[in-house]
């Protein structure tokens, strides 16, 4: 009996011992995002990595998120310290510079998987996927359809939007009818990512672009060439003319400024339609207007990807490739508002499945949107846009300060050695 108990024991401590060295065996892979405040964003990749570590043995991801507002400069300390995690996710507009930084790797997924993804969640550089994303946005003109009904204009749509003198007319049509404080509203107090996301799409329609795309080598006559001045001149009689408050405008406008009536048309994001819809009954989201080149909109949200000095890739593939279900790509836009990846994931959400109230947004993501330039420069670009495009709101002259642009970005391109182009 004795002899026997001791086997016993000895069994079950080896037993133990052996599910102990299974577990420690388990590899590791630490995860960040931007989305620490957000509850419902972390909620679901709580339930995503949750799903993931119990669907095999060989990895455990540990999950740690950051506020939107410092993430980059996080990445870049970490990146600099040679501590960046395995996962980690980046604004579509900035992967490029973090691919030729040397903080992140091509990753290595089953590419049928994403092909019906929405073109903008997808995160190219040199030809190659480097991001991918679980949602996007799209920004469209909110309008109250009885206002548009009214002023005798024309509903327009994704494949026959107004033009440049229709567009005009509406808010002329606003003016006149002393309903509204201003016709328009911008969102001219955001002066982030939004004007270059918001607002280069209106330039791009009229012909011109923050940067030339065919080289990536200079800004001349994309940013201040004749298209470019025409757009900055319209730019400007927005605000001289009374059509949109400028960059001083109340922030708060940009949420509430449409529903409490103070603005006639307003350019916002899906993000703010279901709050919208709650308040205003009629309102109806317009694509935008074609300039004479296209109706175009902005592309690319937040998407995942894998640092370059990540020691086990192979699961952190196998992660993203796990989360690219549909199931939590419907997930996120039902907790967040946001457009799903993938219209598969469209029909399984309530707003964004076909003649949902936010369909129009799927729709308008997979037919407007351009993804802003696709280069390491675009970091630097950007903000010299958004100075000049605020600039230009309070007055500056259009061709100096378009051609004070060109030089800064030109020199930035030239001290980086083209960016790798």
């Amino acid at each position: 009996m004795i002899r026997t108990a001791t086997r016993i024991a000895l069994g079950t401590v080896s037993a133990s011992m052996l599910l102990s060295g299974a577990a420690m065996a388990q590899t590791e892979l630490t995860m960040w995002s931007h989305g620490a405040g957000n509850d419902v964003e972390i909620k679901v990749l709580n339930q995503i990595i949750s799903d993931f570590n119990a669907s095999q043995d060989d990895y455990k991801v540990v999950f740690e998120s950051f506020p939107q507002g410092s993430y980059n400069d996080s990445v870049v300390a970490a990146a600099l310290a040679g501590n960046l995690p395995c996962i980690l996710d980046v604004d579509g507009p900035v992967l490029p510079n973090w691919v030729w930084a040397g903080y992140l790797q091509p990753l290595q997924i089953d590419e049928s998987k994403i092909e019906t993804f929405l073109p903008g969640t997808k995160g190219y550089w040199n030809d190659q996927l480097y991001g991918i994303g679980f949602w996007d946005a799209a920004v469209a003109l909110f309008a109250r359809k009885s206002d548009l009904e009214a002023w005798g204009l024309r509903m327009p749509t994704v494949d026959e939007p107004w033009t440049k003198d229709e567009f005009m007319a509406a808010l002329d049509a606003a003016k006149e009818s002393g309903k509204y404080e201003f016709p328009l509203d911008l969102g001219m107090n955001d002066q982030g990512e939004w004007y270059p996301y918001a607002f280069s799409p209106f330039l791009e329609s009229f012909g011109g672009d923050i940067v030339d795309r065919t080289t990536y080598q200079t800004a001349e006559g994309a940013l201040n060439g004749d298209a470019a001045i025409e757009f900055g001149e319209w730019w400007q009689s927005l605000f001289e003319d009374g059509y949109a408050p400028g960059p001083a405008e109340d922030p708060a406008d940009q949420a509430t400024g449409f529903i409490n009536g103070k603005f006639a048309f307003q350019w916002n994001g899906n993000w703010r339609a279901v709050a919208t819809m709650a308040e205003v009954d009629d309102v109806v989201f317009l694509p935008a207007p074609d300039f004479g080149h296209g109706n175009i909109i902005g592309a690319a949200s937040w998407q995942y990807a894998i640092s370059a000095t990540c020691p086990n890739p192979e699961g952190a593939n196998a992660f993203i490739e796990f989360a690219l279900d549909d199931k939590y790509l419907a997930a996120f836009s039902e907790g967040m508002g946001l457009i799903p990846s993938t219209p598969t994931a469209a029909e399984m959400t309530e707003m964004y499945a076909e003649g949902g109230p936010l369909a129009t947004f799927y729709d308008l993501s997979a037919k407007q949107a351009m993804v802003r330039p696709v280069t390491p420069g675009y970091v630097v670009q950007a903000k010299v846009f958004t100075k000049a495009l605020a600039d230009i709101a309070n007055g500056a002259d259009v061709a100096d300060t378009l051609d004070a642009a060109v030089d800064e970005i030109d020199s930035n391109i030239e001290n980086n050695q083209g960016y790798g182009h």
